[in-house]
């Protein structure tokens, strides 16, 4: 519940910033000096380009979460080591069998979301965010065209 209080304050700053932004980019322009002038196209700019990305991390993490708590309602969840280091990672040992475990069942099974969303998990344990995401993201896709 914490992490949706946290996603309603950081929209709420967004709208500030987009209000205030806006403002700027107004009184910017009022002066209407080339200098002037350039700093309202950069807020105009740019403001959206931050609302953009914001909103679609956000749209990524209830996905991502709807998912997650599917798949652990159904009891799929990746069974986590019995050892891994403090910050919660995996050992390094117990990384590349792991991945590669759970990359093989993804490949075995190229449309199902839960194999690919299960090697996001493993992925992203084993410190390899970037291909968590991408991982994902294909589940989230995959879940929108099969159930």
């Amino acid at each position: 519940m914490s992490s949706r209080i946290g996603v309603a304050v950081m929209g709420a700053a967004l709208l500030l910033y987009v209000v205030i932004a806006g403002w700027l980019a107004m009184m910017f322009l009022r002066v209407a000096t080339p200098v002037s002038i350039g700093m309202a196209v950069a807020l105009i700019v740019i403001a959206p380009i931050g609302a953009w990305a914001l909103v679609r991390e956000v749209m990524f993490g209830f996905a991502a979460d709807r998912l997650g708590r599917t798949l652990d309602a159904e009891g799929g969840m990746p069974e986590a080591p019995e050892q891994l280091t403090p910050s919660g990672r995996l050992m390094r040992d117990d990384v590349d069998p792991l991945v590669a475990r759970y990359g093989s069942a993804a490949e075995a099974e190229p449309d199902d979301w839960r194999a690919r969303y299960r090697l996001g998990v493993v992925q992203d344990a084993a410190g390899r965010r970037r291909d968590a995401r991408a991982s994902i993201r294909e589940a989230i896709r995959l879940s929108r065209t099969r159930p």
